[in-house]
């Protein structure tokens, strides 16, 4: 799941799921004498602004085993749009210091987050193995209505209460913490409140069996918001398909009789679909590049030409290539990707609107983003930027 954070408004958030790694190793060097290697594993992230790898997590150590299953996981937010480089360092570990230079390197391996994701069946040859947290993608729907709830308004011939619930889960103290308010229902003892939908990981951690306190309150504008009466459920009763009913006591009204009765209208857990889920269930990506090659772009032997060929740094259409390529290309199996251009005058003198830019009509794959940037400098250096602009051919080509 996309699992959202809190909602602030006037600010910008990305989505991102949640991804446990497991690790494990094959065939390890020993690098002990009178015994096997005790490993352990350190995982590092890329941190984009220094472009340094910074310690996230290490796995337990180990002892005497040099095909090692490691028990503890690292779990890291996924954005598909970033490239997440990791590296996993592993060691020999011959002391309690928590110092890596005092004990014995014996390896490492760097990929993305996204190779790992990508790969059929989420595992790579590296034994590298990736999935998606299950509490993290539960969400549950949640419609309920009071009925015979106490009037908690005295004045008029007519007045009623204002009931509203909210929903607090047990803390591990034995407190409690709000998860949710439904919206308050002006004037009735038989409210229904609108159905609402709740991450099972806010609700209650997504443990099926944590207490959680629904309490019912007669809403006051002042803020005072008097006590109708609460109970104890939890997620398991909840789901349990039939349809309950929980009565309201109130601790500080002494006696038998109940101050209202909460239904449960319907309570189902749907597992939301992510991106990954897809790429589990075998999705692939097929990307295409389509090139401007009109006369717009300006003049490629001018340094103001987006077509500019500078041997010091890469092209605005050559930095989008990568930008976009590097990520895209984690998720297609074969890596080959059709390459075209529009807008240019060819050899021969027409002017094309689709063409590949290896100048293989038939066969206008390239391998990777490298292969991409191969056929496009060598395809700038042998067409004449013309025009019009019309891409409509290429737009056909991928549809």
């Amino acid at each position: 799941m996309a699992t959202p954070g809190a909602f602030r408004p006037g600010t910008a958030a990305i989505p991102s799921s949640q991804v446990e790694i497991s690790v494990s190793c094959r065939n390890l060097a020993n690098l002990d004498i009178l015994s096997k290697s005790d490993p352990m594993v350190v995982m590092y992230t890329l941190d984009i602004k220094t472009q340094k790898f910074l310690e996230y997590g290490r796995t337990e150590t180990i002892q005497n085993d040099l095909n090692p299953e490691f028990a503890k996981k690292f779990v890291i937010d996924y954005f598909f749009e970033e490239a997440q480089r990791l590296r996993f360092e592993v060691y020999d570990i011959d002391s309690q210091s928590r110092n890596l230079k005092d004990h014995d390197f014996i390896g490492f391996v760097e990929l993305t987050l996204g190779e790992i994701v990508g790969t059929t069946g989420g595992a790579v040859l590296k034994r590298l193995r990736a999935e998606e947290v299950s509490s993290c993608k539960e969400i549950a729907s949640i419609h309920m209505k009071g009925t015979g709830l106490d009037q908690k308004n005295w004045w008029g011939l007519f007045g009623k209460s204002d009931p509203f619930l909210t929903f607090s889960r047990a803390n591990e103290d034995n407190s409690y913490t709000v998860v949710h308010r439904t919206e308050h229902i002006l004037s009735t003892l038989n409210p229904d409140w609108k159905p609402f939908t709740i991450p099972l990981r806010t609700l209650c951690c997504g443990d099926y069996d944590r207490s959680i306190k629904i309490e019912c309150h007669d809403w006051n504008a002042s803020g005072s918001h008097e006590l109708i009466g609460s109970f104890i459920t939890n997620v398991r009763e909840l789901h349990s398909g039939e349809t309950k009913v929980f009565e309201l006591h109130n601790p500080k009204i002494k006696r038998k009789k109940p101050c209202g009765r909460i239904h449960v209208l319907s309570f189902h857990i749907e597992m939301q679909k992510t991106f990954i889920d897809y790429i589990r269930g075998g999705m692939q990506m097929n990307f295409t590049v389509a090139i401007d090659f009109t006369a717009s772009n300006g003049n490629p032997q001018s340094p103001t030409s987006l077509h500019y060929n500078n041997p010091y740094q890469l092209n605005q259409y050559a930095a989008a290539i990568t930008a976009v390529g590097e990520i895209i290309q984690d998720y297609d199996s074969d890596k080959m990707f059709p390459a075209l251009g529009f807008g240019a005058r060819m050899p021969d003198g027409t002017v094309s609107h689709e063409f590949a830019l290896n100048f293989q009509p038939d066969n206008p794959f390239c391998s990777g983003v490298d292969g991409i940037l191969a056929a496009y400098y060598h395809a700038i250096n042998n067409v004449q930027l013309y025009g019009p602009t019309n891409f409509a051919p290429v737009i056909n080509h991928v549809a």
